[in-house]
């Protein structure tokens, strides 16, 4: 399983096509897990809260743009370094990484985002 990175810029649809691929590749299984694991979806809010502050919108929704480019330098850092997407089911994700719980915070942003 691959999610390739690219030069997002503003680009509304590449942007939309990045988050789209994470949350099949990412989101679809760990959010189901962090619903019923309470320890994933605690770890999941606090990245969340992180991502927020760290795209300065405290209190607000984050754009799918500023999402999907934050994604992408996260996936591109990580990649850098031999990190591949997990590959969870239910019960694996208990025991996931952080830039796995990272990646699942953004998919819970993105599904706020478009709420």
């Amino acid at each position: 399983m691959t999610i390739p990175t690219s030069n997002l810029g503003a680009d509304r649809v590449t942007a939309q096509l990045l988050l789209d691929r994470l949350h099949r590749q990412v989101g679809a299984v760990g959010l189901a897990a962090a619903a019923v694991l309470p320890g994933l979806s605690a770890q999941v809010d606090q990245h969340a809260a992180e991502v927020r502050d760290l795209l300065g919108v405290r209190g607000r929704r984050p754009t799918l743009t500023a999402l999907a480019s934050y994604t992408d330098g996260l996936l591109d850092g990580a990649t850098g370094r031999g990190w591949q997407p997990p590959q969870h089911d239910l019960v694996g994700w208990a025991g996931a990484d952080g830039v796995a719980v990272r990646l699942l915070a953004l998919c819970a942003l993105v599904t706020s985002a478009v709420a």
